[in-house]
């Protein structure tokens, strides 16, 4: 019965996101903390400014922080703008990501932006990863620099997620294109999902591999979020229905790639992609079905030295989940 609900609720919103995605227009609707979000773990780590538009994560000797959507979501458009923290922050990881660990612990799914912080002198590095249906044996992973400093600066990070595709945006310059296949069976993330924000410390891999950790005396370490985006149908934990009044019928969500934006794809893939699990010989002596191999990619690739990758888990407690629908009742 679960299924047949996916399968409909899919179907549904696809049709939703085609009307919405006939045009490209930038103004999404943005909300304020409170309207789409709660508290995921981090007491007084977690602070809200600007009438709660924006919110500060930190990271300091006693825990990291976090919060995550109120509801779950069937595909959709999801963003942040990101300020990074600055100077020494090796070993942090700072998380932007959807996922349902909470309510599928054995065939979750997952899509991931992971920001890998640095010694000074060196940048930030992003991480991007897909899990589909616990598929965590086959990691999709790819890394990149960026053409800016991070934490200079506001940068707004997107995920767009329809029923055939993922795209990675990093200020309306898609990174990634992450394309469902039929060779990949179930591995393709297909149940609703929560969006988290999180900053951990990663020190055992995030930076070369372990090297260089996190340096409390530094602390704390604050990541900042504005502009949230959750821009897609929402879905009931419980009852699994789908409810899409709060999505506009204007033209809003990014239509996937445009030429132009594939052409600015492949230069950043080309000069900033300093990883990806395509190529990854040592790891898989045959790419995984879904691999589409670029021989310029393979050839750029052949100089960046062998990565360390973690162990999945961002570090979330678990949580009673309860939908937006249901905590009204239960004020009533």
């Amino acid at each position: 019965m679960l299924h047949s609900h996916l399968g409909l609720l899919s179907l549904t919103c696809f049709a939703v996101l085609l009307v919405l995605a006939s045009g490209s227009s930038p103004n999404l609707p943005i909300i304020s903390f409170d309207e789409g979000y709660t508290q995921l773990f981090g007491d007084n780590n977690l602070a809200l400014h600007g009438d709660g538009q924006s919110v500060h994560l930190a990271l300091d000797e006693r825990t990291g922080s976090g919060f995550a959507s109120q509801d779950l979501y069937l595909h959709g458009f999801f963003s942040a703008s990101i300020k990074l923290p600055a100077d020494y922050t090796a070993g942090v990881v700072v998380a932007f990501y959807m996922s349902n660990g909470d309510m599928y612990e054995k065939n979750h799914d997952e899509i991931d932006f992971e920001f890998l912080g640095n010694i000074r002198g060196k940048n930030w590095r992003i991480q991007t990863n897909i899990y589909g249906n616990g598929s965590t044996s086959v990691g999709r992973e790819e890394r990149y620099g960026l053409w800016f400093d991070p934490s200079d600066d506001f940068h707004q990070y997107g995920i767009l997620w329809t029923d055939s595709q993922i795209i990675f945006y990093v200020d309306n310059v898609p990174i990634r294109e992450f394309k469902r296949t039929e060779a990949m069976g179930g591995q393709f993330p297909s149940k609703p999902m929560s969006l988290y924000a999180t900053i951990w410390d990663g020190s055992d891999w995030a930076t070369n591999g372990g090297k260089y950790r996190v340096n409390y005396k530094y602390a704390p370490y604050v990541a900042e979020f504005s502009d949230l985006v959750l821009h897609g149908c929402a879905v009931d934990p419980i009852e699994h229905q789908l409810s899409c009044n709060d999505v506009p019928s204007h033209k809003a969500i990014p239509q996937g790639i445009s030429p132009r934006q594939r052409t600015k794809m492949e230069y950043f893939r080309k000069k900033h992609m300093t990883y990806s699990y395509c190529y990854d010989r040592a790891r898989y002596k045959v790419p995984p079905p879904e691999c589409v191999i670029n021989p310029g990619e393979a050839e750029h690739l052949r100089v960046f030295d062998p990565v360390t990758f973690g162990d999945g888990r961002h570090h979330r407690p678990k949580r009673h989940r309860q939908s937006r629908t249901s905590r009204a009742d239960a004020s009533i």
